[in-house]
């Protein structure tokens, strides 16, 4: 540990001399990095950003076969890893091989299961309640081409926005005020801007890498990958739409922001969150240092750590070789998950009565808070648990706006959606267990959702 975190006192101390190339080296792939992830583009559909568009271009081009390739990809993983685990072959001790398909017997039963649901959804075999297109057609046809596109391009790019100096240069200068409304680092803004400018998947990769790397605690980032990991705002446009909202998308949007800066200042206060240990991932230990010690000014010492951080980024080897594992370690580890607790979340939302069981306790409290058809609202406000869209199909067929604007809110600011986010988070080396998952789900429901009636209210009426 005392190695490393030499080696975070040494990146700080070594903020000098800022030379032209040493900036250049920073600018030039930080720059990119930000036009691709961080800038909004708006077309005539939507507004994207540069990665989500290579991503939707890649979709459209494979077009239909990407379930397949998905139902392949599961597939080759069960068996892969089943082989491994049976007969540890020769080829298979390689540390790469190991990472990949040397796992627990819990995740080794999940990518099975995975496996099966895809080949059942794919081919129409097996029970309905598996296979129809709110279960697992949801999962393998509408989600799974989604996460193959998109983290394909995410794992390749996400280098050029975290590896040549950006967080250091952005959390270095937001230090502070992060610091003391948030209680976490500023680079973590970065992790909220890419999240609500492209994706909330994008937000907990870079959270999961930057804790891998030593920049974040375990504290810190669980409570970043679980407030700031919001969708986007092209997702955010679709929730509208689909609810019949969009002309309200400004007080909307502005809603969402307001509810979700609130439960990211108090959510990370309480427990579970609270409760983490400040100890870093313990192979790397930590390697940040946002503290300006020297006698320069905090522009200049940003630049500096910005410009130190440039010097030591990897090679285009080493990053291509770090890209082609992380594309592996989504496509084999990832999606599994996904689909295997997507698949059993929405079977229990479509056919068993268990969320409407829950939901009742919720009729009287959204009653009293004057939303007018709470019986069918009331299952809604929990639904976002299993999967991020469950709510607006719930909500689409209240007549009121009122109450339809609050569930479309609502469902933005849970953040825990276990069809995505949540199977993320429980695949990562980030230490958090699924009833933490369940607890931040709850607390950030109880927070948020008098916030967004009270806004509705006022905006709305």
């Amino acid at each position: 540990m005392s190695s490393q975190l030499h080696s975070a006192d040494q990146l700080a101390n070594d903020v000098a001399p800022i030379n032209a190339a040493g900036v250049l080296k920073f600018a030039i792939p930080s720059l990119f990095g930000i036009l691709l992830f961080l800038v909004p583009i708006s077309t005539e559909e939507s507004i994207n950003i540069g990665m989500g568009m290579a991503a939707d271009w890649l979709k459209a081009a494979l077009g239909s076969t990407l379930p397949a390739i998905a139902t392949g990809v599961l597939c080759l993983s069960a068996l892969m890893t089943l082989l491994v685990s049976l007969s540890q072959p020769r080829w298979a001790q390689h540390k790469a091989m190991q990472e990949l398909f040397n796992v627990a017997p819990l995740w080794l039963v999940t990518r099975i299961i995975g496996a099966i649901f895809a080949v059942m959804t794919y081919f129409h075999i097996g029970p309905e309640f598996i296979n129809s297109d709110f279960t697992g057609g949801v999962m393998l046809n509408d989600l799974a081409p989604v996460l193959v596109t998109f983290f394909f391009f995410a794992a390749i790019l996400l280098p050029f926005l975290v590896d040549f100096g950006f967080m250091e240069f952005v959390g270095s200068l937001v230090r502070t005020p992060f610091r003391k409304i948030f209680g976490l680092p500023g680079r973590s803004a970065i992790d909220a801007t890419a999240s609500w400018m492209g994706s909330g998947t994008v937000g907990v990769l870079i959270t999961t890498q930057q804790y891998e790397q030593g920049f974040y605690n375990c504290r810190e980032a669980a409570a970043i990958a679980t407030n700031f990991s919001i969708v986007s705002i092209a997702f955010a446009l679709l929730v509208t739409t689909f609810t019949q909202i969009n002309h309200l998308f400004i007080p909307f949007y502005l809603t969402v922001v307001v509810a979700g800066l609130v439960a990211a200042v108090i959510v990370p206060r309480l427990p579970p969150l609270s409760r983490k240990p400040n100890t870093y991932y313990e192979p790397v230990g930590c390697q940040i240092r946002e503290e300006n010690d020297s006698q320069q000014n905090l522009l200049r010492y940003s630049l500096g750590m910005a410009v130190a951080r440039a010097r030591t980024a990897p090679g285009a080897m080493k990053l291509m070789r770090t890209a082609l594992f992380n594309v592996a370690d989504i496509l084999f580890g990832l999606l599994p998950i996904v689909i295997a607790i997507g698949t059993v979340a929405l079977v229990l939302v479509e056919y068993t009565p268990i969320f409407d069981w829950l939901s009742l306790p919720m009729v009287p409290v959204l009653e009293w808070m004057g939303l007018p058809e709470a019986d069918k609202a009331a299952p809604a406000t929990l639904v976002g648990f299993a999967d991020m869209f469950l709510p607006a199909v719930l909500a689409k067929d209240i007549d009121s706006e009122l109450t339809r604007f609050v569930i479309s809110c609502l469902s933005l600011t849970q953040l825990i959606y276990m069809s995505e986010i949540g199977a993320l988070l429980l695949k990562s080396k980030i230490p958090l267990k699924f009833w933490e998952l369940v607890v931040i789900f709850i607390l950030r429901t109880v927070i948020t959702l008098p916030i967004i009636v009270v806004m509705a209210h006022w905006l709305v009426g």
